[in-house]
């Protein structure tokens, strides 16, 4: 499920930046020839990689551990190249673009998004047609290859719910007939504020949502089950109920836990899992899901989730940027066609799948390992010995044909996990060894995240990106418009807000030299003589000059204040409050500040 979950989230991610305009340049025939040419391909490349790994099953080839790691790598080369095959389909033929172009879709991202995903789930599926052979050998669970299939898509479709609930909530809200509502909905605040309300609903319903959908029934009517359902009572354990998980006809040997909040908590075990295990190496596998909620890792994973958010959202204005400012990729965009469009996009997606990956799969895939481990240690402790967790483990490798000395990005090998449980034998502190451990690693990723996130989102970087994009576009626009001083003007200042002072007094003087009574240009090249934090830039008699002259053509209190500071520094005391006083008769506005000023010059005075 978690590598799903990764899938789905990359898809979204493609499908999400590309070029959004109703407009193919290719016929409908062509994409759907591609589409299917393609898929073709996949499937005929899917079909003979399983089969040769079931020939080898069938005569007896390498050990059952290794062949369970083809099988798994061979599932995940697979699913990698799927969603290579959906990024084909998204930005070479035109599959965002077509869905536009369907009457009625445009107002519904989430009909947007499920059709996209209903060609994804189309590609999981023909891999796992094809991989229903060499599974059912593989991992002794059978079922027919009808329910196999099926039985995945059940699995896997509940991960989908937190996306379609919230863009289904956020497209319906937008269309609201309240413009002041729909502002503030797409305003920062008011995001943040969806997304929290939408969140805590989340964290209530979706459990509910999910034991439906996977047709869970009661445990406790089951000896077993009433045995299992007394343990937890005696160790104080909060639940809403132990449910029986059918997932792929519960043969699948799992148990699992949801709900962050216990009264919309769901303790989940397999039919597989019951009959394996002894009554006290299932109590250990209550008791390892009992140190999921006990260490409060379910919360963890939704914070995990918002810190992703927090960095994608800062990171993404980032990759835009720096898309802009290859040159190579910025010739191709200034085009301004469909195909640099979506060339543009791509630029702007691979980092962020790259950004996605690593996260995922290093930082919060780091910390699920370790609160496995903290399970495992959590339930050694309550049931007083290592011994019931360890012979569940590895029943649970020999019985399901899982290799045990094979990890994965979100679990240590059972192998690893088994050596750990056997050390608190020597070592009896482990657990809060352990515990200490992850405490330690959150509260570094805290930081980091928060310190990331900050600077990404509210930072001085976000603005001198904005203004040096808004510095390019007005360079070469100027370019090609040479003399344009309205767009001469603008860069200007906006090489004033990066703090480039050479530059922006560079150009104020040759707005001059076009026309040497542009007011705006003469009083802020004045001012910057004045205040320049480069001293060599300073020109306080040239400025008293440029000041005049500016006044003289446009007496506003703007202009006046900077005749006043002029006056000031060239030693005209008596001047600059006669002039500052005019601007305060004249203002509108900011006459704090000139009456600041007019105090700071008759305190020169005496």
């Amino acid at each position: 499920m978690f590598n799903n979950i990764i899938y789905f989230i990359v898809v979204l991610l493609i499908f999400n930046v590309s070029y959004s305009e109703p407009s193919p340049d290719d016929s409908l025939l062509y994409s759907i020839a591609g589409l299917l040419f393609c898929w073709v391909a996949f499937a005929g490349y899917c079909r003979r990689r399983f089969h040769y790994l079931y020939r080898l099953l069938a005569s007896g080839g390498p050990a059952e551990g290794v062949l369970a790691e083809r099988y798994e790598r061979l599932n995940l080369r697979l699913s990698i190249l799927a969603i290579l095959l959906f990024a084909v389909a998204v930005y070479f033929f035109s599959l965002k673009q077509w869905l536009l172009a369907v009457p009625g879709l445009a107002a519904f991202s989430v009909l947007q998004g499920l059709f996209a995903i209903l060609l994804f789930l189309f590609y999981l599926c023909t891999i796992w047609y094809f991989a229903y052979p060499a599974y059912r050998v593989l991992f002794r669970v059978h079922v027919t290859r009808r329910s196999f299939v099926q039985s995945n898509l059940r699995f896997n479709l509940p991960v989908l719910f937190p996306w379609f609930a919230l863009t289904l909530a956020y497209d319906l809200l937008s269309l609201t007939p309240w413009a002041s509502s729909s502002a503030f909905l797409n305003s920062f605040y008011g995001q943040i504020l969806f997304f929290a309300v939408f969140l805590s609903l989340l964290v209530v319903v979706m459990p509910k949502f999910i034991q439906y959908w996977w047709g869970c029934k009661p445990l406790e009517s089951s000896e077993k089950g009433r045995s299992l359902a007394n343990f937890l009572k005696e160790k104080g354990f909060r639940y809403r109920s132990l449910l029986n998980w059918p997932i792929f006809e519960g043969r699948m040997m799992t148990a699992g836990i949801m709900g962050i909040v216990p009264r919309y908590r769901y303790i989940l075990v397999t039919d597989a899992l019951m009959s394996a295990l002894s009554m006290e190496e299932l109590e250990s596998v209550l008791a390892h899901e009992m140190g999921h909620a006990r260490y409060f890792h379910l919360l963890f994973y939704v914070l995990f989730f918002v810190g992703f958010m927090v960095i994608s959202f800062g990171l993404s204005d980032v990759y835009i940027y720096l898309a802009y400012v290859w040159s190579p990729l910025a010739d191709v965009i200034s085009q301004d066609d469909a195909r640099s469009m979506t060339l543009f996009y791509l630029s702007v997606a691979i980092p962020m799948l790259l950004t996605l990956l690593i996260y995922f799969r290093y930082i919060m895939g780091f910390f699920m390992r370790h609160f496995e481990r903290q399970a495992d240690l959590y339930a050694a402790t309550v049931m007083g010995t290592p011994a019931f967790i360890v012979n569940a483990l590895e029943k649970i490798a020999y019985l399901s044909g899982k290799s045990r000395d094979i990890p994965n990005w979100h679990h240590f090998s059972i192998g690893q996990r088994v050596a750990c449980l056997l050390k608190t034998l020597e070592v009896p502190r482990l657990a809060g060894k352990q515990n200490r451990f992850v405490l330690l690693s959150f509260l570094v990723y805290l930081v980091g995240i928060g310190i990331s996130g900050y600077y990404l989102n509210f930072g001085d970087i976000k603005s001198h990106m904005a203004y040096d994009l808004m510095g390019k576009e007005l360079t070469r626009k100027l370019e090609a418009h040479p003399q344009n001083i309205s767009l001469a003007l603008n860069l200007a200042m906006v090489y004033q807000r990066m703090g480039k002072e050479a530059e922006t007094m560079g150009l104020y003087d040759q707005v001059i030299q076009w026309n040497p009574g542009q007011a705006v240009a003469l009083n802020n090249l004045a001012w910057m003589m004045l205040t320049a934090t480069n001293p060599l830039l300073r020109n306080k008699a040239r400025a008293l000059s440029l000041a005049r002259k500016a006044v003289a053509l446009q007496p506003s209190p703007q202009f006046l204040d900077t005749l006043a500071e002029a006056c000031y520094q060239n030693g005209l005391t008596d001047e600059a409050i006669q002039v500052i006083q005019e601007a305060i008769k004249g203002a509108d506005q900011n006459r704090d500040y000139y009456e600041s000023q007019l105090r700071k010059y008759r305190f020169q005075r005496r």
